[in-house]
């Protein structure tokens, strides 16, 4: 069955953190992407659990997710800088904009590309691999 982006999507990341900043929200973190970021940051797995996570209950599930800062940007971004834990960053974060609910129609697409300025433009990405990330875009 063909998708609608067979020709694919172009997306280049412009650093603008709009993605990481913003209204409260999610980054969904798993147990190797928890062991990968506290070796990053040189904590034990338990000081960064103290640290940097939170415990929410979502779709009758406990589920793992980095904690915000106060005024609702992502704990690992800072202004002016981007991303601090880059090269560690989940895969939710590394497979933005290619999520199974960004891609599921062009309108929804069209709506994303309204906070992300990188979305429509750069380079061109395949359908498979749009796919393949959105089959695995790191969100519950």
């Amino acid at each position: 069955m063909a998708v609608w982006y067979e020709s694919g999507l172009r997306f280049t990341c412009t650093q603008c953190g709009n993605c990481c900043t913003g209204a409260p929200g999610f980054t969904w973190v798993d147990g190797p992407e928890i062991e990968a970021l506290a070796a990053k940051l040189g904590l034990d797995e338990d000081a960064f659990r103290r640290k940097y996570i939170r415990e929410v209950w979502r779709g009758g599930e406990l589920r793992t997710s980095l904690m915000d800062k106060k005024n609702n940007d992502c704990v690992f971004y800072a202004r002016g800088v981007g991303c601090t834990v880059y090269a560690e960053r989940p895969k939710q974060c590394r497979s933005w904009p290619f999520w199974k609910r960004v891609v599921e129609t062009p309108e929804d697409w069209q709506d994303a590309a309204r906070e992300c300025p990188g979305i429509g433009r750069g380079a061109l990405h395949d359908a498979a691999s749009i796919g393949a990330s959105a089959s695995d875009d790191g969100i519950p």
